[in-house]
């Protein structure tokens, strides 16, 4: 599983240079940005990232006060790194118990060992590649990297695979929706989509499309629609190249 990264920096360069330097770990991905304390707590809470990297160059100690507010909405704190053109705040860094400090401009030997150390103390606990559906003493494993969605009817919920096939089982939807790995998403009263295969999210339409053979579309709905908008800034931040 990627560990998840929030930047909360209001200068444009130091942003960007920072996602440079981590694109090149394959198993890190930003779930957004933000330019302030406010909108990076609105953030953290949204997304629940892994990671927060915090520029405390401006307004350091506006961070510091976001960081003591994180305590009371969560129980477990992201991995905090701050980094500055100087020193100034690293005793209050340390007292924030943050994971790191740097000092501007951003270092790629710094980051490395950062990184380094930070996957050898947070080790990421993979969740099971397999869900397993029960029916009386027939026991069916499903990969969940291959399931497209799920569909629910009444009490019965239908699996629909990347092969094509349909996978029934005599549950609702919402027994299922807890046991899926984060990247299952539901986005309707019927419907929960793996993010991995979406391809188009169209607002209009109110339509999700999937990339399989038949790029087939499944409808989201407005009650849902938080979610769809962070699906949408997920994937926003992990495509290489916007159109527009």
């Amino acid at each position: 599983m990627n560990y998840t990264y929030i930047i909360i920096d209001s200068n444009a360069g130091s942003k960007l240079q920072l996602q440079l330097y981590l694109q090149e770990y394959g198993d890190f991905s930003c779930v957004a940005t933000a330019k302030d304390a406010t909108e990076g707590l609105n953030s953290i809470l949204k997304f629940m990232p892994d990671v927060v990297l915090i520029n405390l160059n401006e307004e350091g100690m506006d961070y510091f006060q976001m960081v003591s507010e994180l305590g009371q909405f969560i129980k477990t704190l992201p991995v905090i790194i701050g980094y500055s053109a100087t020193k100034k705040y690293a005793y209050n860094a340390i007292k924030s118990s943050f994971f790191d400090y740097w000092i501007l401009p951003h270092n790629e030997f710094d980051i490395r060992k950062t990184i380094m150390r930070l996957r050898k103390r947070h080790p990421k606990q993979h969740m099971p590649s397999t869900i397993c559906l029960k029916s009386y003493n027939d026991y069916r494993y499903l990969d969940t990297d291959e399931i497209l969605y799920l569909k629910s009817d009444n009490n019965a919920t239908d699996f629909f695979m990347k092969d094509g096939n349909v996978v029934s089982a005599f549950k609702t939807l919402k027994s299922f929706e807890q046991r899926l790995p984060k990247s299952f998403i539901r986005i309707h009263q019927s419907y929960i989509l793996n993010s991995r295969y979406v391809s188009r999210i169209n607002y209009g339409k109110s339509m999700c499309t999937l990339r399989n053979e038949h790029e087939e579309e499944l409808p989201f709905s407005k009650t849902y629609k938080d979610k769809i908008d962070a699906l949408k800034d997920m994937l926003s931040k992990t495509a290489i190249k916007s159109l527009n």
